[in-house]
């Protein structure tokens, strides 16, 4: 990323300012993937695919959280 631009994509896009908590990213996230991908949800209002993404995101975002605490608790622990 080189000045808030990804330098894969094709569009240049501006990083937050403000950080987000973890439920406004959830929503964010959620909102985006119907705009970005609205053939995904079916015609009842499910979106398969995207409860699948954000099921991933909440798992990833756990994993990070608890490695995090491991290592805030052995670079106290020295």
């Amino acid at each position: 990323m080189r000045n808030g631009c990804s330098v894969i994509a094709t569009e240049c896009w501006e990083m937050p300012k403000d950080s987000y908590d973890y439920t406004e990213l959830q929503r964010q996230i959620h909102d985006d993937l119907r705009i970005q991908h609205p053939d995904w949800i079916q015609p009842n209002g499910d979106c398969p695919s995207c409860d699948s993404y954000e099921l991933r995101f909440a798992e990833l975002l756990a994993r990070t959280q608890r490695s995090n605490a491991v290592r805030m608790v052995n670079s106290h622990s020295r």
